[in-house]
């Protein structure tokens, strides 16, 4: 074959690889993500609720820290082995809610099988490039973020209302009724997570299943 002919070809495929380029994908095993968030009432926006929400991934593992002066928890999860707990303190008494992948499900259902839409809204969050996409719960609730595709988590399952996003969510806010919850990126780290993040308390905790805990909370109310 003419060596002319075979450049042109080279030629036409770089063309072709052009607007691509700048925009690789990296993804990522380990990944530290801290928001602070805040909740709101759309009648009285005096009224705020605010909190620090943090994602510790690692593979297959992830832990959420949710931490206000009103509350806290801590959830531990393994989506290879589709288990995992729920740390949290109600009424003075420290819980340890363990979880099955039907529980996980359950929990997070109304999350399930979101379709976002990608808006023509842009901006840079932490030096990333980010789209605006939306989504609506079965249950109404609206959901907008601006995401990455510049990092992709390889656990896509940290995160539920997240799962189906082509990328990584670094600015949300949820609107549901009258409530509105803002999350802004505070910090990002790629750097290894430990291990021992990931532990799960042997003492100190009153441990009981999921189901165990939604009779708990309807005797609550």
């Amino acid at each position: 074959m003419d060596m002319r002919v075979i450049k042109y070809k080279w030629l036409i495929i770089g063309m072709g690889l052009l607007p691509f380029m700048g925009s690789a994908q990296k993804r990522v095993g380990d990944l530290t993500l801290l928001y602070n968030s805040a909740i709101t009432s759309l009648q009285d926006s005096a009224k705020k609720i605010s909190s620090t929400t943090g994602f510790f991934l690692k593979g297959n593992l992830s832990r959420a820290e949710v931490s206000s002066n009103q509350f806290s928890s801590v959830t531990i999860y393994d989506s290879k082995a589709g288990s995992g707990v729920l740390l949290k303190e109600v009424n003075g008494q420290k819980l340890l809610i363990r979880m099955n992948e039907e529980n996980w499900n359950q929990k997070n259902r109304r999350f399930m099988n979101l379709n976002f839409t990608k808006t023509s809204e842009t901006k840079t969050i932490a030096g990333y490039f980010c789209t605006q996409a939306k989504a609506t719960t079965p249950d109404g609730s609206e959901i907008t973020v601006f995401y990455t595709r510049d990092l992709i988590p390889e656990n896509k399952n940290y995160d539920p209302p997240f799962k189906n996003l082509d990328g990584l969510p670094l600015e949300y806010e949820l609107i549901k009724g009258n409530l509105h919850i803002k999350y802004t990126l505070a910090s990002i780290n790629l750097n290894p997570v430990p291990a021992s993040k990931f532990d799960i308390p042997t003492s100190g905790y009153r441990e009981m299943t999921y189901e165990e805990s939604l009779k708990l909370k309807s005797g609550n109310q």
